[in-house]
């Protein structure tokens, strides 16, 4: 490490973790001064090109190389366990710079939605009595988590200046509270062949958590196969995702075309035509549409299940958490003073225990969110809601969570398939001045609707997302104690 004479006058100890912090030694009290805004940097080194690997190498150059991770060497889990195993330990032997260093520490991951997830499902799963906040940097195609809390959506610079600059934002930034889902996919074992969903199991990042429940686990039913996730951003199912599924399946079969987030969106553009998502009147079959396959359900705050309306046109349906959708937009809009009075809708807040439930019918629909004050069919706003899917309509349909789709197949005979989304708990988020995200909590937003005390069951408060399954204490350390 620098002198401290040297380390004085470099602005960047504010943000560096010392070395003994990683790898205790007895030579821990020649460390002096204390960092104001500590963080430790998860990069996705494949994300955005060369991006991803020219921001690691940036990063590791301006602070200590031990608080940079690289997540296609190591996983979050294993390295906050480890981290928050040694902070633990040196707080109780009386170190102050380690409780210094916990109460003021700041996350930052640098990849698409899916990397940026799998961490917040990753703090969220270790259930810190004072977790970290998390700041994105936007390195994928949608960014929607970074624009909607102020970091951007383009990809950012990767040289030394660029990276300062993020870091000072880092330090000056607001915690906001954001909500987290939990989502239970459930299938009734079939007479024959498989019903599994086809891609979950091999994508990674956000649904890399989307796995099979154990036989022991209480979600698990006999007969029936059951899977379970979380996201924070959006779930989606009907064409939209079907869009998303050529996309990422094009990018998996030649990797090499999609380095430049530019070119990536163009393709996306050009995979909604060919898929039929401009001319689905045309192409698209109405037994595809979503009232004609599958029964929705939602729960607002009266404990009881009520059928969801939803129009006949209807091929996309879009459970938004976040305000910010397929780059930047935001479907719900701000409801008028008109809404708001017949039909109880707020605006889109992120930490309300309510979620956005969205319809389209085609692309061209979605167009009307580029024109100010423009939205999709607004459905409802629920604290839980439910996709129950009827037999022999149709053989697949497509689902989206934050950016990673897959193909889902339906049932056929008397087979079922059940998709069950409700409230799970929150994370803070690190969120620049003027963000798009609102709090409701927050006064000077313009419409408060009140959240129900008491309204999550001991039930749910033991969720996890399973982001953190190979997180594990040592038995004499108790995490529900660590602050």
């Amino acid at each position: 490490m620098a002198s401290t004479e040297s380390a004085s006058k470099d602005p960047l100890k504010e943000f560096y973790i010392p070395d003994y912090i990683f790898f205790p030694s007895p030579k821990a009290d020649q460390v002096s001064g204390t960092p104001t805004c500590p963080v430790l940097v998860f990069i996705n080194s494949k994300s955005g090109g060369q991006l991803g690997g020219e921001l690691l190498i940036t990063y590791r150059s301006l602070l200590n190389k031990n608080q940079v991770f690289d997540l296609g060497e190591e996983t979050p889990d294993v390295v906050l366990r480890r981290l928050f195993v040694t902070l633990e330990k040196l707080k109780l032997s009386g170190d102050e710079l380690a409780l210094k260093i916990q109460e003021r520490l700041r996350l930052i991951v640098a990849g698409g939605d899916g990397t940026a997830g799998w961490l917040l499902s990753v703090v969220s799963d270790l259930k810190l009595s004072h977790p970290p906040p998390i700041a994105t940097v936007p390195l994928g195609t949608g960014n929607n988590l970074p624009f909607a809390f102020g970091w951007g959506k383009k990809n950012p610079g990767t040289d030394r200046e660029s990276v300062i600059s993020f870091l000072n934002q880092v330090k000056k930034a607001n915690e906001m509270k954001i909500d987290s889902w939990h989502i239970v996919l459930r299938m009734k074992a079939p007479k024959e062949g498989v019903c599994d969903p086809i891609a979950p199991l091999e994508l990674p990042h956000s649904l890399h958590a989307f796995h099979r429940v154990a036989p022991s686990d209480e979600l698990n039913k006999e007969g029936c196969h059951t899977f379970r996730g979380g996201f924070w951003n959006y779930f989606s199912m009907g064409m939209d995702a079907q869009v998303s599924y050529a996309f990422h399946s094009e990018r998996k079969l030649h990797p090499e075309k999609f380095k430049n987030q530019l070119v990536n969106q163009k393709t996306y553009a050009k995979l909604g035509c060919t898929q039929g998502w401009f001319s689905a009147s045309l192409v698209h079959r109405s037994s595809r549409n979503i009232v004609q396959f599958a029964k929705v359900k939602v729960m607002k705050n009266t404990g009881e299940w009520q059928d969801l309306n939803v129009p006949s046109y209807i091929r996309s349906i879009v459970c938004l958490n976040l305000p910010s959708f397929s780059g930047g937009f935001n479907p719900w809009g701000t409801p008028n003073w008109k809404k708001v009075r017949d039909r109880d809708l707020t605006p889109p807040y992120v930490d309300d225990g309510l979620l956005e439930i969205v319809g389209f019918r085609d692309a061209w629909h979605g167009l009307v969110l580029l024109a100010p004050n423009g939205h999709g069919t607004r459905l409802a706003q629920a604290r839980r809601i439910k996709f129950e899917f009827r037999k022999g309509a149709a053989r697949e349909t497509f689902m989206r969570i934050d950016g990673e789709p897959w193909k889902q197949p339906l049932p056929v005979d008397d087979d079922t398939v059940v998709v069950e989304i409700s409230a799970l708990g929150q994370v803070k988020m690190l969120a620049v001045e003027n963000c798009k995200s609102k709090s409701v909590y927050d006064p000077s937003t313009p419409v408060r609707h009140e959240v129900e005390e008491g309204d999550s069951s001991d039930e749910e408060e033991g969720r996890k997302f399973g982001a953190a399954d190979t997180f594990r204490m040592p038995d004499e350390v108790d995490i529900s104690h660590l602050s």
